[in-house]
Parts: structure tokens; sequence; C-alpha cells
């Protein structure tokens, strides 16, 4: 008896034709050529949910997805195989990837199932294939990685993964940093999948350049190249110059050139070239400098390198007029009319090279070439970001953090003589960057970037922290929202705030109002005479006191009122205040008892005096002669009726 296949089972035969009847459907309601564009889910979600229908309930769950995945792979490889990805009935492939990313949103297969037919489309294809199927891959990805990314993450990772070892970096480097890009936009900023935990280092990149019988390689480190000025790619020096003899008949001694230091030494090219690419090994292997020996050969080779930059004129590769052929060269900042300009900058934007020949041939071509140069510092100022991140300062930074990746940290220490010359040669390097307007912006990007990139690092170090903060709770949503009700509600002011000043003078019914504000009372000062009559009234109120604030309110009210009386006497009446004495009261001052007032005060036995007979209190006051002595010596009468002044200094009081 022969075994049916999985494909001929009854439940798989009905999924595969309601699936046929599906991309049927879907061929009416999507243009048949378009790949960007997504299958309406409304038009066909009715007959997505209808797919387990032929399932009894006898069926599990892992049956009917085994059912499913089995009568689309049948569907899927007689696609693939029948049509050709470049005609336009090849869209029913794209078709049946979109029902099966529904089917598994919704439950009716395995999530996944869509990615691993996509992995086994790319497989299928080559590489110029490959593009099309990744147009279908960046016009879904938001679709692909809503829901149940956690399920199709790995397999995104294998395929994009696979597909960057099929690829060459030179002829596609486009297409792989498309690869690159789909992958940093669809897996999360926080995942750990493309994180380096050990911070291992690219040491197979090796750069493999020729060695002549005359400058042989020992033990694959070290080159001894002779940097005397006889080999020196200098100025011609000039016939030294006899000294004068010191005495009669001594020899002129020729006069010796000084020596010169080594950042003003100018390597030959071909000098040059073994130091330039030796280089590379510490580029690709940091480490390598934690021994004394590397480390200085690899200052002495990147001083050379940069002196050497600085004293070749620099040109740039031009787009070429027509495609396939290689554009001229000029050099930079010539004149020129603004298409060469900007095709010069477009150099910058599309050149690329994942791997730099390293022919002697070509070495004069790529030091002359400004992109070369810049390829080459900018992996210089990555090394010397990680030399200085070992300076004993920033490993204390580093040592003082909750959580430390051990992996990362390194028992060497960078000197303070070293860290000296790391942060030179850096400041160095940024300036001949940014010694054109272009390379201003050019220098902008990469500090950009590799400030961006010690974040990366600080973040390995903690030990990749997760930086995906948890949903808000429920309970706190529903306190916030409560809190923002009370602080935007309505509010009714008070009638009398607290603090505030009593305001009900202002009503007109409680004789306030504007009229009384219009009171000469309450804008014009107090004389004298009614300030002292103040102060004694203040003194009898002080002599029956309760308590002792009541007594300092008055004895501050008594000054107060004191101060404002001589303030006004010293604007005319200021011969005065020679007469005022402090502590004694201002009204004899102000107000003194008339001549008939004090001699009847003292013809008075007792304070009983007034009460004396009739006819001796009407008795007429008589006239009193006041006699003034003035510088001259001359004398003058002055007669004034005592009834006068004293009826004028009852008037005053």
């Amino acid at each position: 008896m022969a075994v049916a296949s999985a494909a001929e089972l009854q439940p798989v035969v009905n999924v595969a034709g309601r699936l046929q009847a599906l991309l049927d459907l879907a061929r009416s309601l999507k243009p048949p050529t378009a790949v960007e564009t997504a299958l309406p889910i409304a038009g066909i979600l009715p007959e997505v949910s209808a797919l387990h229908d032929d399932f009894s309930d006898d069926y599990d769950q892992t049956y009917r997805y085994s059912a499913v995945e089995t009568a689309a792979r049948k569907i899927f490889y007689s696609l693939i195989s029948s049509i050709d990805i470049q005609d336009s009935a090849f869209v029913q492939v794209w078709n049946l990837l979109d029902i099966l990313t529904l089917c598994g949103d919704r439950g009716i297969c395995t999530p996944e199932l869509v990615c691993w037919l996509i992995e086994e489309l790319l497989d299928s294809q080559t590489t110029h294939g490959c593009r099309t199927v990744f147009d279908y891959l960046e016009s879904r990805r938001e679709r692909l990685a809503q829901k149940d990314f956690h399920k199709k993450n790995l397999v995104f990772l294998r395929s994009c993964n696979e597909l960057l070892r099929r690829l060459s970096r030179a002829e596609d480097a486009i297409f792989c940093g498309r690869v690159f890009f789909f992958l940093f936009q669809t897996f999360p900023l926080g995942d750990k999948s493309s994180v380096n935990l050990r911070g291992e280092f690219h040491v197979e990149n090796t750069t493999k350049f020729e060695v002549t019988g005359s400058q042989p390689e020992q033990d694959g480190e070290k080159i001894e190249v002779d940097s005397t000025p006889a080999k020196a790619e200098a100025e011609t020096p000039k016939a030294s110059t006899p000294q004068p003899p010191t005495k009669p008949g001594a020899k002129a001694v020729p006069a010796k050139a000084p020596p010169k230091k080594e950042e003003e030494i100018v390597l030959s090219n071909n000098d040059l070239y073994p130091v330039f690419w030796r280089l590379q090994k510490d580029f690709s292997d940091p480490t390598r400098l934690f021994a004394a020996r590397n480390f200085q050969a690899f200052k002495k080779g990147l001083v050379n390198t940069i002196t050497k930059f600085k004293r070749t004129p620099t040109v740039v590769q031009t787009q070429a007029a027509e495609a396939g052929k290689r554009g001229t060269k000029r050099k930079l900042g010539s004149a020129g009319n603004d298409d060469t300009n900007r095709a010069n900058i477009d150099h910058f934007a599309e050149n690329y090279n994942p791997k730099y020949l390293t022919s002697r041939e070509l070495f004069d071509l790529e030091l002359s070439d400004l992109a070369f140069q810049r390829h080459i510092l900018v992996q210089t100022l990555i090394l010397v970001d990680f030399l200085l991140s070992l300076t004993e300062k920033a490993k204390k930074r580093l040592a003082s953090l909750e959580t430390t990746n051990k992996s990362m940290l390194y028992n060497f220490t960078l000197s303070e003589e070293d860290a000296k010359w790391a942060t030179a040669t850096r400041q160095t390097i940024t300036a001949y960057l940014s010694a054109t307007h272009e390379g201003k912006l050019f220098n902008r990007m990469v500090d950009t970037v590799l400030a961006r990139d010690k974040n990366w690092i600080r973040w390995k170090v903690e030990s990749c922290p997760s930086i995906v903060r948890d949903p808000v709770s429920t309970e706190s949503e529903l306190e916030a929202r409560k809190g923002a009700r009370e602080a935007t509600r309505i509010r009714r002011m008070p009638e009398r705030p607290m603090g505030t000043m009593d305001l009900s003078f202002l009503d007109e019914g409680s004789v306030g109002g504007l009229e009384a504000l219009k009171d000469p009372a309450r804008y014009t000062a107090p004389s004298i005479t009614e300030l002292i009559d103040g102060i004694q009234t203040d003194q009898l109120d002080l002599e029956m006191a309760m308590d002792e604030g009541e007594t300092m309110s008055l004895q501050n009210a008594m000054a107060n009122k004191r101060w404002r009386a001589v303030r006004q006497a010293r604007a005319n009446q200021l011969g005065v205040l020679d007469k005022i004495e402090p502590g004694k009261d201002l009204d004899p001052v102000f107000r003194p008892k008339s001549e008939p007032e004090v001699a009847k005060m003292e013809g008075e036995p007792n304070g009983d005096a007034g009460l004396g007979s009739p006819g001796e209190n009407e008795t007429a006051a008589p006239e009193l002669a006041v006699t003034i002595k003035d510088d001259a010596g001359a004398q003058t009468q002055i007669a004034e009726q005592a009834s006068e002044n004293d009826k004028a200094g009852q008037a005053v009081i």
C-alpha cells in the first residue's frame, strides 16, 4: 500500500485550494506589475479567516499550522520554479507572501513562515534577483516587523548575513549598504544581535604589499627605513658656506646644516611605501600598540605619513562624462565652472573603496587623491580615540560604573607623554581636514560620527543596559490624569483671599468710594502744629498703654511724627534746629510762651491761681515794649499788644 505524501492529504489539499482562490482574488485587487504596493487587507481578510474552516475540532493548532505551511510551500515552489523573477507574473509570489504575512498576524499559521520563504527565495536567486527581493523587503519592512518580531528576528538576521557573504563589497557596495540599512531599521536600537560585546578586532583584515629585497620585512613586524636627509624628498641642500677662520692661518670649517626634526622629514614615495602600508596592521589590531616597540614604530610612521600628505598636492577625481569611462583629475580648489565643482563634491559622496590597491605603481596616484588621504586620516582618528580612552583619567571614569563589561577593559594604561602626543596628532589631523570650506563640513561629519561611536562604546562597557523604557502602568496613568484634572480645574476666587488688603472702603454705600479718596486729608501733608499735637496725644496714650507691644507702637509713632516735623522745619525754619534737643519736647521750640503768660505763670503761687477774684483776672494786659539791639548798636522799640499775641498763639494751637 503506497503512502501518500503530506501534500496529498485532504486537509492540505483543502487549504491549498483556498490559498489558490486567494491568489486569484488578489490578482483582481492589485495591478500585476507592482512590487512595492502591498495587497489590501480589507479585500482578502474574510477569505483568510476561512482557511481553518475545513478542519474539524479533532485537529489541534500544531496540525493546522503544519497543513497551512505545507500547502503554502507547495504553491510557493511551483511559482518560483515556473516564473522568472523579472516576469510580471511573478507578482503572484509577492501576493502569496502578503497573504501569509496576514495569516501569521491573524494566527492562521506560524508568524515566521513568511520569513522562511523569503530566505529560501533569496537563496534561489542571483545577485540581480536578490535586489528585486530586497525591493519587496524594504517596502514591507514595517508590516513584517510590526507583530511577533521576536520570532522573526533570527530568520532575518540569518538570511541577511548569508546574503552579505555572497555579495562583493567592492562591486556591490551599494547593495551591501541597503542590507545593512534594512537590518538597522528593522532591529531595535538596543538589540544585542549586532553588538560586539567582547570588543574583538577584525584581525583577519590583512593588507599585503610589496617588499623589495633592500627593505626586508622582519618577523612581519618591523622594517628599517633610513630617514636621513639624504633620502628625504626635500629641497636640494645648498652648498655649505665656509666659516671665516677665527685665527690667522686656521683653515675654514664648513658649517654643518642643523638636523631636521622628525616632522620636517619628507620621505620619498619609495621609502614611504612600506612604512605607510604597515600602519594598516595597527589599524586592524590596535592592541599591538600596547608593546612599546610597536608604538614607537607606529608614531614614527604616522608622522611621516601626515607630513607627506601635507607636502603632496591633492587632486580630486571628477565624474566621467560617459558611463564606463574614468574621469580626469584636477587640483582641488582650481578654477572651474559650477558643474565641475559640484562633480568634485559628488566624488566624495560616491567614492568608496572597501580595500585600496597596494601596488607600488599606484602609490603615487593614491597619495595625491584627497579621498584616499581622508580615508587614512579617519582611520587614524578612530585609533587615536581608542588610545585616549586608555588614559588613567578615562579608565577611572569607566571603573566608577556600577556594571562594567570586563572584556572591554584593558590592562594597558596610556602614559601622560603618549596622551599628549595623541591629542596633538588629533589636532593636527583636524586642522588639515578643515583646511578648505568643504573640508570643514567633512570634519564636522566625522566628529559627529565619532562622538556617537563613543556613546555606543560606553553602552557596551556598561554591559548593554536596556534602553527601552517599560510601558506606563494603568494606575500611574490614572493618577497622572487625576493630577492633570486637579491642576487645570476652574477655581473660584474667595471673597477675600488670605493676605490681601481690605478694599471695603471703596464701597460707595459705606461712606467710601471715589469721594472718600478725594478727601484732602489723604494727600495733604500735616503741618508742624498738627504733628506736635499728635505727639502730645500719643504721649497721653503712652501713659495708659496696656502691654509692651502697644508701648513700642506708640513710641514708633511719636518718633515718626517728630522726624516729619523736623524735616518740615528744615525747609522754612532752619534757625530753630539748633534749639532742638534729643529727647525733649518740640512744643517749646515751635510754640514759645509770650512774656505776659510767663509773668502770669510766675505770679501765681500754685496751680489754683486761675480761681482768684474776678477783678484781678479781668484787668487788661498793659502794652509791652520789646527792645532789640541790632549789630550797629541801634535800639528800636516795638510795641505789641499782649492780647494780640495771645490770640495769635491760640489761633496757632
